[in-house]
């Protein structure tokens, strides 16, 4: 009886460290996982109810890395110790091979559920679970924080000569918002008109004005030295309310005009066109890079309480202009009035294909019928062809790429004027 008691004693002291880590091991697992699932605006909406720990936590979300490093470091080590001692305890009573083999087994299932078990318990309620779990992530934090600076210096300190720079961290940022707007749209809790708005606040700080901007050959621009009343009618037939004047030749500007200005300065002078100066009236032209984003140019706008600026390239050649409603636009779509010309150039089909003018920009295509074709290479969806397609193609001729059939209906000179484009399958079935 004496040799049995003093086994079992042996046993439960053997097992005593062994049950000390395995808890250990669980506890870690669950704050480490806790803690990297939690939501930070939730965290946030909770510190408004007056709890200091929900505050800490927040602190320790900001510091999310380093934290889950120090966790993850503190689990490894109670693993290593519950190895060490369950192998110990193993071996003093056990000694047949295939017994041995079975503990091995047992303790790799055991060592799999350790880490899986609270990973999905504390998936369930995240931030509640972590806010329970805080002595366990603040200990971990403070007794380890020496040496994961120390890796952090011997190790990852260098690697940041390659890291992200904070354009491209941002980026990835954005990237995360649409990712998560896109799923819950396609999960039902976001409509698409809501959906588009983010994504195009998003778009302004990657879009050079070049891709948004109104060509050169759609401007509507007056020669300055025109008679007044000549230039009075046409700003009255112009679906615009302001205007670049040049002098000379049309790449010349010289200034901008409002039409309001223009019809006030005659108000004045009785009604007489011939007595107004035109040249008191504009303002002076606003050029910007074509490079230039458009998250940039819209404070631009703001600041300087301007409406319209003109886009030239790298010789100072006007290629184009932007207003403040080109870039609203951007984000909540076309903006039309009473005295808009609503000229899409895009006419769906019920196969879901459309027929479209080859001018049309590919972000409008895709906003309108709700596709993601590339617009990183080309604006339109007529230059997107000819980029993709390495030629100008004739009448007829059909390409497809990005999982959409592209099919060329006219062509003018060099210029692509209209296309049917629609995803694969749904041309493929409609024809």
């Amino acid at each position: 009886m004496d040799g049995q008691g003093g086994a079992l004693a042996d046993l439960a002291f053997a097992g005593l460290p062994v049950a000390l880590f395995v808890v250990i091991t669980v506890i870690l697992s669950a704050a480490g996982s806790a803690l990297l699932a939690s939501n930070r605006t939730k965290l946030h909406h909770m510190e408004r109810l007056g709890d200091r720990r929900i505050k800490r936590l927040v602190e320790l979300t900001a510091e999310r890395a380093r934290a889950v490093s120090a966790i993850r470091l503190a689990r490894q080590v109670s693993t290593v110790a519950l190895t060490i001692f369950a192998t110990r305890a193993v071996l003093a009573f056990e000694t047949d091979p295939m017994r041995l083999a079975v503990w091995a087994i047992g303790g790799i299932v055991l060592a799999i559920l350790l880490d899986a078990v609270p990973r999905v318990v504390v998936s369930l309620r995240p931030e509640r679970s972590a806010l329970v779990l805080l002595p366990a992530i603040e200990a971990s934090a403070r007794l380890l924080e020496p040496l994961i600076t120390g890796i952090e210096t011997a190790v990852i300190a260098p690697l940041r000569l390659v890291s992200k720079t904070p354009r491209e961290a941002a980026w990835t940022a954005h990237e995360e918002i649409r990712e998560a707007v896109d799923l819950l749209h396609r999960e039902g809790g976001v409509v698409k008109d809501d959906r588009d708005m983010v994504g195009g606040v998003l778009d302004l700080s990657e879009l050079p004005l070049s891709d948004i901007m109104v060509h050169r050959t759609k401007m509507r621009t007056f020669d300055v030295d025109m008679p007044v009343g000549d230039l009075l009618k046409a700003l009255i037939a112009s679906p615009f309310t302001r205007h670049p004047l040049w002098r000379d030749e049309p790449d010349n500007i010289v200034g901008v005009l409002h039409s309001k200005e223009l019809m006030r300065a005659i108000d004045r002078a009785g009604g007489d066109p011939d007595k107004v100066c035109v040249e008191t009236l504009m303002t002076p032209p606003w050029f910007v890079p074509d490079t230039t984003l458009a998250a940039e140019q819209l404070k631009a706008f703001l600041k300087r309480k301007v409406h319209l600026a003109l886009v030239v390239d790298e010789y100072g050649e006007v290629q184009g202009l932007v207003t403040l409603e080109d870039i609203l636009e951007e984000i909540v779509g076309d903006i039309t009035d009473e005295q808009d010309v609503v000229v899409q150039g895009v006419r769906p089909y019920p196969d879901g294909s459309a027929s479209v003018d080859g001018a049309v920009p590919i972000r409008d295509l895709n906003r309108m019928m709700d596709w993601r074709l590339p617009d990183d290479e080309a604006t339109t969806i007529a230059g997107l062809v000819i980029h993709e397609a390495r030629m100008i193609p004739d009448p007829g001729q059909s390409f497809t790429f990005h999982g959409f059939r592209f099919r060329v209906l006219r062509r003018q000179r060099n210029r692509i004027t209209a296309l049917k484009v629609g995803p694969v399958d749904d041309v493929f079935r409609s024809e």
